[in-house]
Parts: structure tokens; C-alpha cells; sequence
């Protein structure tokens, strides 16, 4: 017993002489990472130089490192998109506080553009906002099309639409891209005719991205923009802080291929700094016969005049062609036994023994950016940005008789072209009946943005001038006869029975010019805990139509008056940080926008409605925020009105694409949003969204055109639509997202999304009859889904390079699903148009920094 007593004695003694050693040797670092503007670095890295010893900021930028090392060390702290920290420490054991680290970005002018866009602040800017970081566009976006990086987002839904390469799209609380805006580096680049984004134009946006961030509801942008349901504003990388490059190579399903490169001087002795990347895109598409090919380029020169002046021009652009899958088809179809395939798109055939493609979209939308920013003491700064974007290109599709999508004309279920070709030549001297034809929207946009502010301490107040001019071309032209000799165009009056030639125009041919001009005010005060904003919007919309087939005239076309159209926006918020932890924020605001150009020039001729009403927005947002270190919440509910809608309705029969004018839209947009991010452990990181929300068409139309896609008016009918749902995006989502560090530099991770209350996007031409009862039968609802995503990266050195590597997986379970669906006249399955969305799908890809 007395031995062991004093064996009992021995170790506690030796056990607490190491413990009071460990003590006096030990030293815990602790600090808080931060950026430029005081904002949370979350997920820095902070290690020992060479040494394994290291942590991670929390969701609040704090750290805590402890280690038993001594002496001179040097601490480093890095972050994706930031310029690596080092500080030199002397490790003597006890604690060390080095209070806010301040992390710099790797970009030169990032914070002057960051300003310039509205980038909304936490716990500050009293608007819902999801920002997707540098990390999560490189490790996440994969296979997927550019919107869709934003689908974990609450009230977001992102599709591929008839699944060809840059041919998505994306809604934010039940709006479409007309009515979400988007912003590039603080410039609007929605449609100025009809509002309207096309991603195929940026489609290789995803390769200049810095950062994006979805603002939900009115948004936080001064200048009048039609951020109903949201705004999503991109920044565009700038000018790399230092100088080296990259070298990138992926790869992927269905001959997928890209390639990569970019370079950069670094700030010179001089301050000049410019970078340049290039990347190519081809594959041959998921869908059958979408190949596709694209291009994108990227340059930033900047030059820091002095202190209190910098410049920077930035040219980005992306060239490219795919072919499409534009025709929605019955669920039969897909499961016909011949076809029993979700790729199957009718849109396509071959010529000669080559693929032919009936529908191919082909573009190029540049867009260059001149930036200036002044500061010109140190209350008051002037930040401008001059744009130009000249636009070129179109789509194809058939002209003449509707031989591509006649059950006749198939072979192995597709366009028999061949057949047709031998037709046309058989016609001879009588010309084609049938030919391929491009509708092409060439367009030449510029504008001006400038911005003031002045810093009183407590208040800022800011004003502006929004100044833009659009000119769009609009016509068809002639791109392949099919082996006839011309083809018979009837629709100009000046030249009725014409014989148009490969690169005749026909059909029709019109021009399109839109003026703004814009003022702009917001004032925002901070008062201890309590920050508030109001702001306020005036701006002038003017169109006037040039129209060349369908009057007489002397060779310029016929040019309508200008008509002018006044808008106004007010809006207000308040974020109040009850502590530390908790924060409560509310916002409302009233818009009048005015209408686009198809709601003034209704039936594509020179006749407008001078007396258009303006679409009327009201909205009001309540929002509560939980913070701490391992555990971040949102929750926050919405509520919006919106009355003298115009939407142009399009839908497809036969093959022929079709459109019904429509004003005086009333719709009722309301729900609720959670999000969260977990962070329990150093390596693991866990987040999640819930979306519910209810969006209903609250009246029936009267007097709505229709009109073929030759412009031509079909029909005028009253189409009712009261109280059915909005369709075309899933009014309930939900998300769920794992990432864990596996090794050092190796993270793995899965993200999860689910989509109900989804329901079809109605048919107007189903509608115009008024059923018995008074009740307006529901869109077909489609069926829920789930989609799991799996996510691989890799950090690690290359000899003297460092390297990434990167591999998704997209629908792991090569789950069956219908993402975009047209309803039909029973109002069910049965009688749906739909797409299906993409099986599984892969991609790899290795990154070398130098």
C-alpha cells in the first residue's frame, strides 16, 4: 500500500511540474483578421511558418493559436483573394494579443470599386445579403452554368433552362432577370429595352469573377434599377497587387475542355499595374446537339496617379457559339421508346452527313469600363465610371413553311434536312420554302455613372447623375436557302416581292433607341448602434422605333416621336445592433418603374401607347441577425405588392415561337428566409438556407396580343390568371452544405439543395377562356426534387509553383428531374412542355500560380 501511495505521489508531483512547465513555455496568440473596411475575414488561415501549428478565424474574424514553440517565429495569416500576412513574433510562453489583423486584397482598387457598387456591410446595411466569395467560385462552380453558384441562396432559384452551354437563368423571390437587377463593377447591365439578362453574353464571366453578392429585395444600389426581387452585384477582378500569373487546365463529361492563362506586372515603381487573362471553352454539350465554343478575355490597366487619384480600364469580353435546345417537349415524348432520353432536344439534324444545327445562338458582347475615383480631401470624394458595350450577333431558327417540326419530316427522330434540302432544289426558279434564317439584336450602349460623398462623421451624404443611351438593331437575315435558288420575302413594303439572297434581311427590321437620364440622393447616418439610410431616385426613360420594312420611306427607315417616362424610387432602412451577438434591421420602399419598350411600341410597329402606366413596386422587409463565434443566423420576412406589370410572355408551338403582350400585371410576392453557418471545429465548416414563399397573380387581363415570331399579330383575348401561382421558380428551397479539411490544403465537401412548390410557367394562349365557376384552375405543379453535389480541392506545391486542384461532381445520384416546364391546357403532366435538368455531370481541373 505504501508503495503505492508514494508511486501515487511520484506521478502527481512529475504531473504537475509538466503542467507548470507546459504553462511557462506555452504561448496562446489570439487576434481578430479583417479587411480593408473592418469586416470579418472569416476562415483565414493563421500558422507558424514552417511549422505544422496553425487555426482558423471564426465566423467573427477571432483567433486563438496556442503553441509550445519559442523564440523568433514568424506568424502568417492568408486568405483566398487577399495579399499574405506576415508579422515577425517572439514566443516567450503567457498570451499574446495582436488585436486586429488587417488583411489587404491581392487586387489593386478593389475597395474604391467595392464602394462604387453598393456592396453591402453586415450588421450595417439593413438588406438580406449572401456574398459568394474567390474560394467558392473555384471549388464550387464546376460544370455548372454561371448563375447557378448562387442556387444555395435563399429565395434563388437557377436553372439551365433547355440545358445548352450559357443558356441559364435565374429568379430571386419569384422575379425573373428583368426584374432582378444586375450589376457589373457598379454598371446595370440589364437589357435597356426589355430588362432582360442573357448569360450566354457573359459566359465567361465565371473565369474574371472576384466576388459576388446577392442583395434580396430593394437592395442596397443608390441608382434607380429594377431590384424588385434582388440585385446581384459582381465584381470583376481588378489589377493583381503583385506580379505572377496562373496556368489552368480542366476538364469534364461530355468532351468538355478548358484552358487558361493570366499574367500580371504587379504595382510597379511607377504605379502602373495591369493583368490580362485568357480562357477557351468547348465541349460537346450534355444535351444532344448543343456543342459549343467560347472565348473570354479580360485586361485591367491601372495607374495610381497620386494620392488622391487612380484610374483604371478594364475590357472584358467572351465570343461564342452553342448550339440549342429551344423547343419544351410533352413528357411522352422523352419516354417515347424510340427516343427514352432526358438529353433528347429536336432542335437539331444532319446536313450532308454534318450536324446542322436549326437552333444556334452566336455572340459577342464586350464591354469596357473607364474608372476614376478622386479623392478629393478628406471628407469628400468623386468616384465616376464611363461604359461602352457594342454587342453583335443572334440566333437561327426556320423561316417559311414549318417543315423542321412537322412529324413528317422527322428521321430517327430528328429534322430531316436532307429531305428538305432536296425540295427546295426541286422548286427551283419558284425559290425555297423553307430556309434558315438569323434573328440578329446587334446594339451599342453607353452611359456614365458618377457618384459624391461626404463624410461629416456621423452622416454621409451622397448624389449622383445616371446618364446611359442604348441603340438596338433588330432584323432577320437570310443564313442558309437549303439548296433553293432565293427565297420570297412579302413583308416590305417598299420591296414586296423580293428575292432574298444569303445575307438579305427579311421579315423584319427595326431599331430600338432608349435615353436615360438619372439623379440620385442617399443619405446615411450611424449613431452609436443604430445605422440608417434613406435614399431617393428620379429618372427619365425616353424611346423612340426606327422601322424600315413596314412603312414607305426614302431609305432611312420611318422614325417614331420620343416618348418620355418619368420613374421614382424612395427607400429606407435601419439596422439596430441590440449586442454584440444580436441585430434587428427593417427596410420599405416604393418604386415606379416605367414601362419597356414593348409595352409603348405594343404590336411591333411605329404605334405606342403614349399613356403607358408605370409598374408599381411596395415593399417592406423585417430582419433579425445572430452572430458569434462558431454560430452565424439570419431570419428575415418580406412582403411585396406590385401592380401595372407588363410582361412579354413567350412560349413555344411547334417549334414556332410565340408571344403575348401583356400590361396591367397584378402579383403579390411574400414569404420568409433563414440562413446559417456553423464553424464547430477548426476543419469543419457547415451551412444551411430555408426559403418559403407564396407568389400569386392577383388579376385577370383584358385585350392581350398575341403575335408569331415574325412579329405579326395572331390574336387579341382576355387571359385569365387570377389568384394561380407565379411558375418558373420553386417557391419553397432549401440547402444544406459540408466542407471539411481532410488534410492540410485538402478540403471535401457536399452541398444538398431541395425545391418544392414548384410550379409550371403558364401558357397565356390556354387561358383566355373564363371557366364557369370564377376559379382559375392552378398551374401544374411539377415534382419536388433533391440534388446532391460533391466537392474536392486541393492546395499544395508544385516544385516552385503553387498548385490547385479541384474536382466536382454534379447530381451525385444521377437523380431524374424537370426544372423548367410551360403548363398546358388539361393543366397537368399530361399536356406540359418541359425541360429536363442534367444528369450527373464531372469535372476536374489544376491550377499552377506563379
Amino acid at each position: 500500500m505504501r508503495s503505492f501511495i508514494k508511486s501515487f505521489i511520484a506521478v502527481w508531483v512529475f504531473s504537475l511540474i509538466a503542467l507548470v512547465s507546459y504553462g511557462q513555455t506555452a504561448t496562446t496568440i489570439r487576434g481578430k483578421v479583417v479587411d480593408t473596411s473592418g469586416e470579418s475575414v472569416i476562415g483565414a488561415n493563421i500558422y507558424l511558418k514552417g511549422t505544422t501549428v496553425g487555426t482558423v478565424a471564426d465566423l467573427e474574424g477571432n483567433f486563438v493559436l496556442r503553441t509550445q514553440s519559442t523564440g523568433e517565429q514568424i506568424l502568417v495569416v492568408s486568405f483566398v483573394g487577399m495579399l499574405q500576412y506576415e508579422t515577425p513574433v517572439t514566443l516567450r510562453g503567457g498570451d499574446m494579443d495582436l488585436g486586429q489583423v488587417e488583411m489587404k486584397s491581392d487586387a489593386v482598387g478593389l475597395a474604391e470599386v467595392s464602394v462604387f457598387a453598393n456592396i453591402a456591410l453586415d450588421r450595417k446595411t439593413p438588406v438580406p445579403v449572401s456574398n459568394i466569395l474567390p474560394e467558392m467560385i473555384e471549388t464550387r462552380l464546376g460544370m455548372q452554368e454561371y448563375p447557378e453558384i448562387l442556387k444555395s441562396t435563399p429565395g434563388v432559384y437557377a436553372t439551365k433552362q433547355g440545358g445548352a452551354f450559357g443558356d441559364s437563368r435565374i429568379n430571386i423571390r419569384g422575379f425573373n432577370a428583368r426584374n432582378s437587377a444586375v450589376m457589373i463593377n457598379g454598371v446595370p447591365v440589364n437589357d435597356m429595352e426589355n430588362g432582360w439578362v442573357y448569360w450566354s453574353n457573359w459566359a465567361g464571366l465565371s473565369e474574371v469573377t472576384r466576388t459576388m453578392q446577392v442583395q434580396r429585395g430593394l437592395g442596397a444600389s443608390r441608382i434607380a434599377i429594377p431590384s424588385v426581387g434582388g440585385t446581384i452585384n459582381i465584381l470583376t477582378k481588378t489589377t493583381d497587387a503583385e506580379a505572377g500569373g496562373s496556368l489552368l487546365y480542366g476538364l469534364g463529361n461530355d468532351g468538355y475542355q478548358k484552358i487558361g492563362f493570366t499574367l500580371s506586372s504587379g504595382l510597379t515603381d511607377d504605379n502602373w499595374a495591369t493583368t490580362i487573362s485568357l480562357a477557351k471553352s468547348q465541349g460537346d454539350g450534355y444535351v444532344d446537339g448543343t456543342q459549343f465554343e467560347s472565348y473570354s478575355y479580360y485586361l485591367n490597366i491601372s495607374k495610381l496617379v497620386n494620392d488622391n487619384h487612380r484610374i483604371a480600364f478594364s475590357l472584358f469580353g467572351a465570343p461564342q457559339w452553342h448550339g440549342q435546345r429551344s423547343t419544351r417537349m410533352y413528357i411522352d415524348t422523352y419516354k417515347d421508346p424510340l427516343i427514352n432520353s432526358t438529353r433528347y432536344n429536336s432542335d437539331w439534324g444532319y446536313k450532308n452527313g454534318e450536324v446542322f444545327y436549326v437552333r444556334k445562338n452566336y455572340y459577342h458582347k464586350p464591354m469596357a469600363i473607364l474608372n476614376h475615383f478622386w479623392d478629393v480631401n478628406s471628407r469628400l470624394n468623386v468616384s465616376t465610371a464611363g461604359y461602352l458595350s457594342i454587342g453583335t450577333g443572334g440566333g437561327t431558327g426556320f423561316l417559311g413553311v414549318n417543315k423542321f417540326y412537322d412529324p413528317a419530316y422527322l428521321r430517327e427522330n430528328q429534322p430531316d434536312v436532307d429531305r428538305i434540302v432536296d425540295e427546295n432544289i426541286a422548286r427551283g426558279a419558284n425559290g425555297a420554302e423553307t430556309i434558315l434564317r438569323s434573328s440578329i439584336n446587334n446594339h451599342f450602349w453607353t452611359g456614365l455613372i458618377s457618384t459624391a460623398s461626404y463624410n461629416m462623421d456621423w452622416l454621409d451624404l451622397i448624389g449622383g447623375v445616371d446618364i446611359r443611351y442604348y441603340k438596338g438593331e433588330h432584323y432577320r437575315e437570310v443564313t442558309d436557302l437549303l439548296g433553293g435558288e432565293y427565297f420570297l420575302s412579302t413583308n416590305d413594303i417598299n420591296n414586296p416581292n423580293k428575292a432574298a439572297f444569303v445575307g438579305d434581311i427579311v421579315d423584319y427590321y427595326n431599331d430600338g433607341n432608349v435615353l436615360w437620364e438619372g439623379v440620385f440622393g442617399q443619405a446615411e447616418a450611424v449613431f452609436g448602434d443604430l445605422s440608417a439610410f434613406a435614399s431617393a431616385a428620379i429618372s427619365n426613360k425616353s424611346y423612340n422605333r426606327v422601322e424600315y420594312l413596314l412603312e414607305s420611306h426614302d431609305g432611312n427607315g420611318v422614325t417614331s416621336p420620343w416618348y418620355n417616362y418619368m420613374g421614382y424610387s424612395a427607400k429606407a432602412g435601419a439596422n439596430y445592433n441590440l449586442t454584440s451577438v444580436h441585430n434587428v434591421f427593417v427596410n420599405a420602399g416604393y418604386f415606379e418603374n416605367q414601362p419597356d419598350f414593348r409595352t409603348v411600341f405594343y404590336n411591333y410597329t411605329n404605334d405606342a401607347n403614349a399613356d403607358a402606366p408605370n409598374e408599381k413596386v411596395m415593399s417592406f422587409e423585417l430582419g433579425y441577425g445572430f452572430r458569434t463565434g462558431i454560430f452565424a443566423a439570419n431570419l428575415n420576412a418580406y412582403y411585396t405588392t406590385w401592380k401595372d406589370k407588363s410582361r412579354v410572355f413567350g412560349y413555344t408551338v411547334n417549334g414556332v415561337d410565340q408571344f403575348a403582350n401583356m400590361t396591367g400585371i397584378n402579383a403579390r410576392h411574400q414569404g420568409i428566409e433563414f440562413d446559417f453557418s456553423l464553424k464547430p471545429i477548426r476543419k469543419l465548416s457547415v451551412t444551411g438556407m430555408l426559403s418559403v414563399g407564396d407568389w400569386r397573380w392577383m388579376n385577370n387581363l383584358i385585350d392581350v396580343e398575341f403575335f408569331d415570331d415574325s412579329q405579326n399579330l395572331i390574336m387579341t383575348r382576355s387571359v385569365y390568371i387570377k389568384d394561380i401561382h407565379v411558375g418558373d421558380a420553386a417557391q419553397v428551397t432549401a440547402a444544406a452544405s459540408v466542407s471539411y479539411e481532410l488534410l492540410a490544403g485538402m478540403k471535401v465537401g457536399a452541398d444538398w439543395n431541395y425545391y418544392d412548390k414548384l410550379f409550371a410557367y403558364f401558357n397565356p394562349e390556354d387561358r383566355t377562356t373564363e371557366p364557369a365557376d370564377g376559379m382559375n384552375p392552378d398551374a401544374w405543379e411539377m415534382p419536388s426534387y433533391q440534388l446532391m453535389d460533391l466537392f474536392m480541392s486541393y492546395r499544395f506545391n508544385l516544385g516552385d509553383y503553387r498548385a490547385t486542384l479541384v474536382g466536382n461532381v454534379n447530381n451525385l445520384f444521377d437523380v431524374e428531374y424537370i426544372s423548367d416546364a410551360t403548363d398546358g391546357g388539361t393543366h397537368d403532366w399530361t399536356s406540359a412542355r418541359v425541360y429536363y435538368g442534367w444528369g450527373r455531370s464531372w469535372m476536374i481541373s489544376l491550377k499552377l500560380n506563379f
